[in-house]
């Protein structure tokens, strides 16, 4: 641990070094971070005071430095930079970084006080350091510190150009993940908590556990300098699929030997977990906690980072750029389909330069890096740093990934019922539904930030259609770009031709199965769990005959990856439709009915496969998908909140329904709050009842904090909310 003076009272050279931690980190906007390790910025000077045994002849001395990182450190690596006053050569020729120290004219060398001014290169490997000096034959260490990627130096690839921005994307401690579906959007906070105890060392050991870094430290580390290997690998990292990551995934409905994914409010407790157990992996986590993690290790290395969710996101195993959906006659979606879209995704986008895709800069500033382990790239499961400008232009030849999130954002999506005997019948193709109101929070407020336009040019336009038609073609020629999963041009293009023939809808809640037939759907009320759902779907035709259907509604539980998890309701009537007339069919759900289903999800799928009577090969086919809302749960503060002073919140929530909830807990976070996650066990909650509590708690962190309420019982799952607080000194 590097110390603010360090005092020797033997024979050394070194008497006394002082670090000034405090103020170097403050000036280097890491003083969050600690106030007594030191910790810089590379391309930004830091002080650093030598009090020597003996006066410093600048005439006949010569001071030499020498910092250090990661296994045999080299200087033609750039791990290993030799440097000193006065400024002569030290380094060899083929030095990759070379550092500078600089007299301070408040010295005062003829009693031995030399004042430096220490500059690591903007090019510096992120990393621990070890710093030690060379004085008359004798070298000692002085100190460690960690050197950082720096957005605030215009010659670091992360650079980053508006204040308010590095606000929001290196030093926000909070932020919002937004999930549900495109109808039903719903934020919840997250706490990065990326500048907590310990934060610095664990996101060092992340970068460790890389594949990398095992077959050769030494390069893995000189490769540190590059935050676009940096990102990839935290993107490799973060999942427990390769290197015994952070978090292992889980997508099924048992979670024993962990907790599931809902329950996580932040990555501090998730990282803390992880570096405490000798990394092993947290289990468990899905999208959200995946990217949420991964923000907090990017912006507490210094390069710039906002949560990303997709809403519709196709996830296209095939790799033609086409998600096929597939129901059986009773409208349920097949189980082995392939292919998925999403409710939602979440990834994230990291701001730097990418000079090895362009020289001029296009392809400059935000890039897709997605934790999650979907597909393999390179071998591993990561994806990314895919340019978000490659994603728009559909330029699906470049590295990393662009085909695969090009395809989450943009894909097209084919709709098939698929008959007693195994054929399939083709009902539509829809070229707008993938990939809605991408979002992420706004920078210094809670307002959500629609990021579509910068995914992909507007749906329906001929400028969107040829993007998409240049995109097949980049792949058509053949690309390293591409994941592991082969495919073939003949492929891309027979779906890029099938696709233009197609009619499309203007909303996705309006599918025309036939030109003759619109089916939609509506609900009155936003759906909430514990209460029963009430649909309605309705049919409308220019026809002047009245028309007779056979219509079968189905109800699935859905996760939200789009795979069923169990069959709920299905309704067969016959119905008929006048000329001039809507038809309306109104749908129940019970609660009593799906809630087995839905303990761990929010998601159902309401499909309707219509026959027309009058001519049985005339079939049509909508769905559509509800995110249920969870019960309300309030949370008030109370008096004003300072630092270390106690300061008191009660949370309360109804019971919504007519059983008793049973195993109630209630857990609390929040950084600045809490250190780490306190979990509190509740009394069964009769049905009707209100429980209240109150919790006590005494701020270590001043400025906007928040806090962070999770109830859980054996009935709903992970209900959350959230209040922020502004902890004055």
């Amino acid at each position: 641990m590097s110390l603010d003076w360090y005092t020797d009272n033997s024979k050394s050279v070194f008497k006394e070094v002082d670090l000034h931690s405090e103020t170097n980190n403050n000036e280097h906007h890491t003083r969050e971070i600690s106030g007594k390790e030191l910790i810089v910025r590379r391309g930004q000077s830091f002080k650093l005071t030598l009090k020597l045994s003996q006066p410093f002849n600048p005439g006949f001395d010569q001071l030499t430095m020498t910092v250090e990182t990661g296994y045999y450190p080299s200087e033609d690596l750039g791990t290993k930079s030799r440097f000193g006053f006065p400024a002569k050569v030290l380094h060899s020729a083929s030095a990759k970084t070379v550092w500078k120290a600089e007299l301070h004219k408040s010295s005062s060398p003829e009693t031995g006080l030399l004042i430096l001014t220490i500059t690591p290169p903007a090019d510096t490997p992120v990393g621990e350091y070890k710093l030690s000096g060379k004085l008359k034959d004798k070298e000692e260490k002085l100190a460690n510190l960690y050197v950082l990627f720096n957005p605030w130096s215009p010659d670091d690839w992360v650079f980053l150009p508006k204040d308010e921005e590095r606000q929001e994307y290196v030093m926000n401690e909070q932020g919002i993940i937004y999930r549900g579906g495109g109808n039903y959007i719903s934020p919840m906070f997250w706490d990065f908590g990326q500048f907590e105890q310990d934060m610095v060392k664990i996101c060092m050991k992340v970068l460790d556990r890389n594949i990398k870094h095992w077959f050769n430290p030494s390069e893995d580390a000189s490769a540190r300098c590059n935050p676009i290997y940096v990102s990839r690998v935290i993107s490799a990292v973060i999942n427990s699929s390769d290197e015994n990551g952070v978090v292992m995934g889980n997508w099924g409905n048992d979670f024993s030997g962990g907790v599931p994914p809902t329950h996580w409010s932040g990555s501090y407790a998730i990282l803390k977990q992880w570096y405490d157990s000798f990394y092993r992996p947290v289990r468990y986590g899905q999208c959200w906690v995946f990217a949420g993690v991964m923000c907090s290790v990017m912006r507490l290395l210094g390069i710039p980072c906002r949560v990303v969710t997709n809403f519709q996101s196709a996830h296209d195993t095939n790799k033609n750029l086409t998600i096929d959906n597939y129901f059986d006659y009773e409208g349920f979606k097949e189980k082995d389909s392939s292919d998925s879209i999403w409710n939602f995704h979440v990834w994230v986008e990291g701001w730097m330069k990418r000079p090895d895709l362009s020289k001029d800069g296009k392809y400059d500033g935000w890039q897709v890096v997605d934790p999650t382990p979907q597909e393999r790239s390179d071998g591993l499961f990561c994806c990314g740093p895919a340019s978000l400008t490659a994603i728009l232009n559909g330029d699906t030849d470049l590295k990393y990934d662009v085909p695969f999130v090009f395809a989450e954002v943009n894909a097209d999506s084919v709709y098939w019922l698929v008959k007693p005997d195994g054929t399939k019948l083709k009902i539509f193709s829809d070229t707008d539904t993938v990939g809605q109101y991408i979002s992420t929070k706004s920078v210094g407020s809670y307002k959500r930030m629609d990021l579509t336009d910068a995914y992909k040019h507007k749906e329906g336009t001929a400028k969107e259609r040829n993007v998409f038609r240049y995109a097949l073609d980049k792949l058509q020629n053949g690309t390293t770009a591409l994941r592991d999963v082969p495919r073939t041009a003949e492929m891309a293009m027979d779906s890029a031709r099938e696709v233009a023939n197609e009619p499309t809808y203007e909303s996705p809640s309006i599918l025309p199965s036939q030109p003759q037939l619109l089916i939609r759907f509506e609900d009155s009320v936003k759906p909430e769990n514990g209460k029963d759902v009430k649909l309605k779907v309705i049919l409308s035709s220019d026809s002047s005959v009245t028309r007779t259907f056979s219509v079968n509604i189905s109800v699935q539980a859905m996760k939200y990856t789009g795979q069923p998890a169990g069959n709920i309701l299905t309704e067969v009537t016959e119905q008929k439709l006048l000329p001039g007339k809507d038809l309306t069919i109104p749908v129940l759900v019970p609660f009593s009915t799906y809630h087995k289903y839905m303990i761990h999800r929010r998601t159902m799928s309401v499909s309707a496969v219509i026959t027309d009577l009058q001519n049985e090969d005339n079939i049509y086919m909508a769905a559509n998908r509800i995110v249920l809302a969870n019960p309300p749960i309030s949370i008030t503060v109370s008096g004003e909140s300072r630092l270390n002073q106690e300061m008191t919140a009660e949370v309360a929530f109804m019971n919504p329904v007519n059983e008793t909830l049973r195993n109630c807990t209630l857990s609390l976070s929040g950084s600045g709050l809490f250190i780490g996650e306190e979990i509190i066990n509740l009394p069964n909650l009769l049905p009707s009842n209100k429980v209240r509590v109150k919790i006590t708690l005494v701020p270590y962190k001043m400025g906007e904090r928040a806090l962070l309420v999770n109830f859980n019982c054996a009935s709903f799952r992970d209900i959350k909310t959230s209040c922020t607080v502004n902890i004055k000194p």
